[in-house]
């Protein structure tokens, strides 16, 4: 699963998230990508799980970007634990995802073939989701 190699600080406010993406709202490097729709955090888990539905669905035909990753902290305690005795030990990571962002790009596929597997890696994912092609954002 995707996680920094190394960071500042162990432990991070999650602080907010609300407007449109400025920045990675644009298909860069393949001819589909898969926008999202609306604003949320998505776990390193979900973008493998994604990536993996996709892959099989192309069957390694053709050409996978990941556009977003996961550098958020997100702590949590232990079960049955008191309260207090400091902040949680960080449980996974998080990808912040803006209304907009180009998450996965694809090429080297048909349409056809790129919209299904986007399809299917859009389940994965706790945000609603959109197919666009290259043309389109232009």
């Amino acid at each position: 699963m995707l996680s920094p190699k190394k960071v500042k600080y162990r432990k991070k406010q999650r602080g907010r998230l609300s407007g449109e993406a400025q920045k990675g709202n644009k298909i860069s490097f393949g001819e589909y990508g898969l926008v999202s729709l609306e604003t949320n955090f998505i776990t390193a888990r979900q973008i493998e799980a994604a990536r993996i539905a996709m892959t099989r669905k192309i069957k390694r035909g053709g050409r996978v970007w990941i556009r977003i990753f996961p550098d958020i902290p997100y702590t949590k305690k232990p079960a049955e634990t008191r309260m207090g005795k400091g902040k949680g030990g960080v449980d996974h990571w998080n990808a912040p995802v803006k209304l907009g962002t180009v998450m996965f790009e694809m090429s080297g596929v048909v349409e056809e073939l790129a919209q299904e597997a986007m399809s299917l890696a859009s389940s994965k994912l706790p945000v609603k989701t959109m197919f666009v092609v290259r043309r389109d954002l232009r």
